[in-house]
């Protein structure tokens, strides 16, 4: 690890001020996924700035509409412990205790899950010069591919390892950013770029901007939610698949839909059609044989990923019986 200067502002002031210091200056929250990346190399920050010391990134509180604002710095466990959000967004709460461990999340943040650098071995193995490091190619296309994006690839095969993105985004979460220009709002679905858009890097955050909160919508009357995720070990391991579905019912009539999958795609990959044919067919065994199919359409495997196929459409199934009423 090459040497740094570090600060720890106590003002987003002083944070966006430290930014312009450096060539490279990275933030620093829980640090989980930072600290990793710059001793082997992939990170090379010539100045790291703390975030933990500014208390207005930190903390859940309740909006007029009976929404919710969570500070980026709010640690994991800390969310899925608030009563409000136990209450009111249960999917959450889901997708928090299947993030890696309990250590992990009582240091790791909200925001600093959503802003991790890609799972894939090629990207984050110093020896491999591929595309993301401003390398010629994705070594993925040819070689150990097993972990690797099915759909939205366009060159680069990474794939997007939050378990809270795609929870967030099925609850209709947006997230506030502020820079030199000032703050922006945007959905958290536009937050995240794929290859197609940037080969280096994840995010909709330009240089010198900072992600500050996430802003929950009240929950839909007669909503409910369910996150399921598929992985080779129980404890610490990413996804393979998994699937964040929010439904809304009213009178047995489906009324609002939402289905994001994570593990498959170098964003989190929502299913509109899939959500089309539950607002028109809810939930019956036919039309739920009917969205897993759809499900799959214009994935594209690859010589050892060919399996995640099969786990989204299971996993898809499973969550859509489960939020299936019983006389369905």
């Amino acid at each position: 690890m090459k040497p740094f200067t570090y600060t720890a502002p106590t003002t987003l002031d002083e944070a966006l001020t430290s930014l312009e210091r450096g060539e490279e200056p990275r933030l620093l929250a829980g640090g989980t996924d930072l600290l990793g990346t710059a001793r082997r190399g992939i990170e090379t920050p010539d100045h790291l700035i703390n975030l933990k010391s500014i208390p207005e990134l930190t903390g859940i509180h309740q909006t007029p509409d009976n929404g919710l604002t969570i500070g980026a710095i709010t640690r994991l466990s800390d969310v899925a412990e608030n009563q409000l959000v136990v209450e009111n967004y249960p999917i959450l709460v889901q997708a928090i205790a299947q993030t890696a461990t309990p250590q992990i999340r009582n240091t790791g943040t909200i925001g600093g899950n959503l802003c991790q650098r890609p799972r894939c071995w090629y990207y984050r193995h110093p020896d491999f010069p591929c595309v993301r490091k401003r390398g010629e190619g994705c070594f993925a296309v040819g070689g150990r591919n097993r972990y690797h994006a099915i759909f939205g690839g366009h060159g680069c095969f990474i794939v997007h390892p939050s378990d809270t993105a795609p929870a967030l985004i099925a609850l209709g979460a947006r997230v506030e950013i502020i820079g030199p220009g000032g703050s922006r709002e945007l959905p958290l679905s536009d937050f995240f770029v794929g290859p197609e858009e940037n080969l280096t890097g994840e995010t909709a955050l330009a240089p010198n901007e900072i992600l500050t909160r996430i802003h929950l919508p009240p929950p839909a009357s007669g909503s409910t939610g369910l996150y399921l995720k598929a992985s080779e070990r129980r404890a610490t391991d990413f996804a393979l698949v998994s699937v964040a579905v929010v439904l809304a019912r009213q009178d047995a009539q489906i009324t609002h839909a939402r289905v994001v999958l994570s593990g498959v795609a170098p964003i989190p990959w929502r299913l509109p059609k899939v959500e089309e044919i539950l607002l028109e067919r809810g939930t019956s065994a036919e039309s739920i044989q009917q969205t897993c199919d759809t499900a799959v359409e214009g994935a594209h495997t690859m010589s050892q990923n060919a399996y995640k196929l099969t786990l989204l459409k299971g996993l898809l199934k499973k969550a859509l019986c489960q939020l299936s009423p019983r006389d369905s």
